[in-house]
């Protein structure tokens, strides 16, 4: 950026005192390669101490800086200031999540919504095999390759704050827990298959997902939860069918879906 002060707009806001959101400006003496987070960092420690925000590893890694920039999901952390291209930097919290205080969200649903589609390996022969194991799990590169994307999942609700669904209805579990259920029925190693399905052909499950594509454009990780949600129907019409002519998880009706990180991680 050219200018010498960056002009960084806060929402603020404290639900324990206050009726409705307010927005604050600081001004930020700006430099080459100062990230969101840099910004957020300095207007707490020089100008405002009361700004709450949470972050951690500042390397895109723990998915704690997410927040809303500019209009649009991020990672305060991987989000250049140079990039954005403006005049003024706008930060929010996250969409579809309670407030706890200015940028911090509550993600305790998020993470309760992760938890209840059972995001392990379920087996139902020895139950200490796991624990004690005496052998390994073994699978091709392409059996790995069909779900390998997913693992790429750092937990930080972009997909969630972006999802039309999530704003409209608290019971639909979101992009990320439904693309993670995905993950663990295509894993050949899982044998939870059909308390998986279960759980997610309901009311509120996989089909209250209108495939908008959001959480895909947003996700700091070039992962593709609509792409997993789209599979996961598949495995669900193949369950109710009357023929029940399911191909084997890891054969070619599963397909092989690799990850498009190096695509999505170029746009700025």
């Amino acid at each position: 950026m050219d200018k010498k002060e960056l002009d960084l707009k806060i929402q603020r806001f404290d639900p324990s005192l206050e009726r409705r959101p307010h927005f604050e400006r600081y001004a930020v003496p700006s430099k080459a390669g100062m990230t969101v987070l840099d910004a957020l960092i300095y207007a707490k420690d020089q100008v405002d101490h009361g700004i709450a925000l949470r972050f951690s590893c500042r390397m895109a890694s723990c998915g704690s800086c997410g927040m809303k920039i500019n209009g649009r999901p991020r990672l305060a952390c991987e989000t250049q200031v140079a990039d954005l291209r403006a005049s003024t930097i706008t930060v929010q919290p996250m969409d579809n999540f309670p407030i706890v205080r200015d940028l911090v969200v509550d993600l305790e649903p998020f993470f309760s919504k992760h938890a209840g589609l059972a995001p392990h390996l379920v087996r139902k022969g020895d139950p200490q095999e796991q624990e004690s194991p005496s052998g390994e799990y073994l699978m091709t590169p392409k059996e790995l390759d069909s779900f390998v994307q997913f693992t790429y999942c750092i937990k930080c609700g972009l997909c969630s704050s972006s999802c039309p669904t999530g704003s409209t209805d608290t019971l639909f579990p979101g992009p990320q827990a439904l693309a993670q259920s995905y993950r663990f029925i295509q894993d050949v190693r899982d044998e939870g298959l059909d308390e998986r399905l279960e759980s997610v052909d309901a009311p509120h499950g996989v089909w209250r997902c209108h495939f908008a594509g959001t959480c895909s454009a947003v996700c700091p990780k070039g992962v593709d939860p609509a792409l997993g949600i789209q599979l996961l129907k598949r495995h669900v019409m193949a369950a109710r069918s009357p023929l029940r002519r399911r191909r084997s998880r890891g054969g070619d009706g599963a397909g092989v879906f690799p990850n498009p990180n190096k695509e999505l991680l170029k746009r700025p």
